[in-house]
């Protein structure tokens, strides 16, 4: 693979939303309906995308391959990194237990995008039926995994929130292990009632976590639920901006994926949390153009 040392987007933290092919998009972030050219003209502004969609299906090696090219052939180079969700037949279904088969299959997944280098943290989303009692299960299932991918772990019940036993081993697991605990932060999402249907689903569907900020490798991934009304999430990104800002002067790689209920919100978000974070690091590149924005300029000059 050549490489591009002449990116658009040289940043020192990985930025995107979940998902990259959303129709709503359309117009709003993208310049074309053609789903092929999606993926191209996300990357051209993300440098990193929260691929959810391993977690209802694995895509053949063919069509990871494509994806993997897709991103190369973006304006950011060799920059952009795909963070992957692991299936739900493991996390879910098996809860961690007889999931070898597939786990291999999700690894030969991955492998495609490492190959490429284009592979962030894969992220384990454990059930909120998963409770302390089966941490041993998680311990189990971790240490068996190769080191040569890095992984984000995210867990629901309240047991890892304890601030006691379950929480401390739970954090001391994954610091041995070098795996990131993936963050996650609804408070804006719940912060009033709901303003429009999409609101009502995600806050029926988003769980209402405690905040955690630690820290257990060097690849900490936050995922951020906000509002469709974007401007109102300021205040909770702020808070994050100076966190992150931290992160990146200690030598940490942070992940940062904003949410909105209503997926044509995200990169919006994330353009606001990108703005934010310049206030706290002055020489942060702003983000590359949006595919829509740059047709309605070129057509704005004739």
């Amino acid at each position: 693979m050549t490489s591009n040392h002449n990116n658009t987007l040289a940043l020192p933290y990985f930025l995107g939303c979940p998902g990259w092919a959303d129709e709503g998009l359309v117009e709003t972030f993208y310049s074309t309906s053609n789903r092929q050219r999606w993926l191209g003209q996300y990357a051209s502004v993300f440098n990193s995308v929260e691929a959810n969609n391993t977690f209802y299906g694995l895509p053949s090696l063919e069509t990871a391959k494509r994806w993997a090219t897709s991103a190369s052939m973006s304006t950011l180079g060799d920059g952009f990194q795909f963070v992957f969700k692991f299936p739900s037949t493991i996390s879910h279904e098996k809860q961690l237990r007889n999931a070898g088969r597939e786990t291999a299959e999700f690894l030969e997944v991955l492998n495609v995008f490492r190959e490429a280098d284009r592979l962030g943290p894969a992220f384990l989303q454990l059930p909120p039926f998963f409770d302390g009692r089966q941490l041993p299960d998680l311990a189990a299932y971790l240490k068996q995994l190769p080191k040569e991918f890095h992984f984000s772990v995210e867990t629901r019940h309240e047991d890892y929130f304890d601030q006691g036993p379950v929480e401390n081993d739970f954090t001391q697991l994954l610091t041995e292990l070098k795996v990131d605990r993936m963050l996650f932060d609804s408070r804006a999402l719940f912060s009033t009632e709901p303003t429009d249907k999409w609101e009502v689903i995600s806050q029926q569907r988003k769980p209402r976590s405690p905040v955690r900020q630690t820290v257990t490798a060097s690849r900490p991934v936050l995922r951020l639920v906000g509002r469709n009304d974007v401007p109102t999430v300021r205040p909770w990104m702020e808070q994050w901006a100076k966190i992150v800002a931290d992160w990146i002067a200690a030598g940490l790689t942070p992940y940062i994926f904003t949410h909105a209920p209503d997926n044509k919100f995200a990169p919006l978000a994330a353009e606001q949390f990108h703005t934010i974070l310049t206030e706290q690091i002055c020489d942060l590149p702003p983000l590359p153009q949006w595919p829509v924005r740059k047709i309605q300029q070129q057509q704005a000059l004739f």
